[in-house]
Order: structure tokens, then C-alpha cells, then sequence
């Protein structure tokens, strides 16, 4: 499986954030996605998942079964940088809502209580108002959704930077366990954590997608090297 971006453009007024954006994300490998703020991952990540219309270019999947066409949207999983939650519900309640509206598409379905004991969320915390939450504990229901879920592409946020410690290196050991199956793309600030959870680097660079060669990754001046490049593009 793989997911194809060619030649995605979007603009807001004047202002070009994406142009002609275009690469091949492969299954079975997690991408880190590099660029300065304001460079256009979240952008990106948008018309992706179908959350903003691109102008122009295609947005395609390709299976070996059944070839390539226009990706569903229902197969692309977002966890945003800032939580999307039903605030009004107990965590508990929005699990179960979530696991009756998807129950279609999960496989090997767990309790929900053992969906909690995943993400290491107390019981007490099960039954508060998500607007309670801590923004850690929303991302990590956010993360959770997917877990249950499982769609073929996953796009992450930023989503590690407010879980401590533990939590964060469970979650990484996650994604490493199911990366087989999926097409998952992690944007991210912190160079240390592209190096140690993704097997590809892309960068976003003046609204086009380049890929970091994988020798570059492996050296000890990757991080010169990510840095030439971003000051090179400068921040738009």
C-alpha cells in the first residue's frame, strides 16, 4: 500500500503554502515530517485527511489489489496537535460512543476498560468530563482512537510532546508494533524523536516535500544538516 501526494498546491490569499507538493509515503514505515512553524505540516496534514480542500493535485492510495484511486477519507486517522473532543462526555462515555459507531472497521476488539489500561488512564479519570482533562490525557484518548481503529493511514500532530515520559515511550513502542500495517506519518519539532521512532525523514521546505537521504539520517551531522536546510527555506 501506498499513499501518493502529487503536485498538492493550497494558498490562503496571496500566500502559497503548498506548492506542487508531491511524494510516495510507503507501508510498513514511519515518516517524520520536519519544517519550521509556519512551513505547512498541519496544512498538509489537512488536505490529507480531507479537513481542508486543496486547489489543485490528487491525494491518491494505491493497493496492490485494487490499484490506485482517490483515497477515502474514512481510511486516514488525524490526531491533531490540539485535542478534538466531545467535552461534554465522560471519557468513558466517548470510548463506548466511539466503539459502537466503528465497530464495522475494528478488529480484535478489546473492553473498554482495557482500552484505558493501554494509555494508563486511572479508573477514577474514566468516568470524569473530558473537559476536565488534562491536554495530555485528551491526546491520549486521541491516540487511542486509532489504536481501536486501525485505519491504513495515521497522521500525527505533535502528539507526543505533552505525554511524560512512560506514556510517550509506550506509545513509541506502539506505533513501532504496528507500523507493519499501516502508513504512518509523525510530524514533529524534536529532531531526537524523528531519529529514534521513524525509519524515513521528509522535509517540508518552501511548500514542496523533500526526503532526507538515509546515510544523512545515520551520521552524526544530521542534525547540521536538517538545520542547513531549514534556514536555507526560511520560515513562511
Amino acid at each position: 500500500m501506498k499513499l501518493i501526494l502529487k503536485n498538492i498546491e493550497k494558498s490562503f490569499g496571496e500566500k502559497e503554502v503548498l506548492k506542487k507538493a508531491s511524494f510516495t509515503f510507503e507501508k510498513g514505515k514511519i515518516y517524520g515530517l520536519l519544517g519550521r512553524n509556519g512551513a505547512g505540516k498541519t496544512t498538509l496534514f489537512n488536505c490529507i485527511s480531507g479537513d481542508l480542500q486543496y486547489d489543485n493535485g490528487s491525494v491518491r492510495i494505491f493497493d496492490e489489489e485494487k490499484g490506485e484511486k482517490e483515497i477515502e477519507y474514512s481510511k486516514v486517522g488525524y490526531v491533531f496537535s490540539e485535542p478534538v473532543l466531545p467535552e461534554f462526555l465522560t471519557g468513558y462515555e466517548f470510548l463506548k460512543f466511539y466503539i459502537d459507531i466503528n465497530k464495522n472497521k475494528i478488529k480484535d476488539l478489546k473492553s473498554i476498560d482495557e482500552y484505558f489500561d493501554i494509555i494508563k488512564i486511572n479508573e477514577e479519570d474514566r468516568y470524569r468530563l473530558i473537559k476536565n482533562y488534562s491536554h495530555g490525557m485528551k491526546n491520549k484518548i486521541q491516540m487511542l482512537c486509532f489504536l481501536i481503529t486501525r485505519p491504513p493511514v495515521i497522521l500525527l500532530d505533535e502528539p507526543l510532546t505533552s505525554f511524560d515520559v512512560v506514556v510517550a515511550l509506550e506509545i513509541k513502542n506502539l506505533l513501532k508494533e504496528i507500523k507493519s500495517e499501516h502508513i504512518i506519518i509523525f510530524s514533529t519539532h524534536i529532531l531526537q524523536l524523528a531519529t529514534d521512532l521513524c525509519d524515513e525523514i521528509v522535509i517540508l521546505n518552501n511548500g514542496k516535500l523533500e526526503e532526507v537521504d538515509s546515510e544523512v539520517i545515520k551520521s552524526t551531522e544530521f542534525e547540521t544538516k536538517i538545520m542547513e536546510i531549514l534556514q536555507e527555506g526560511g520560515n513562511d
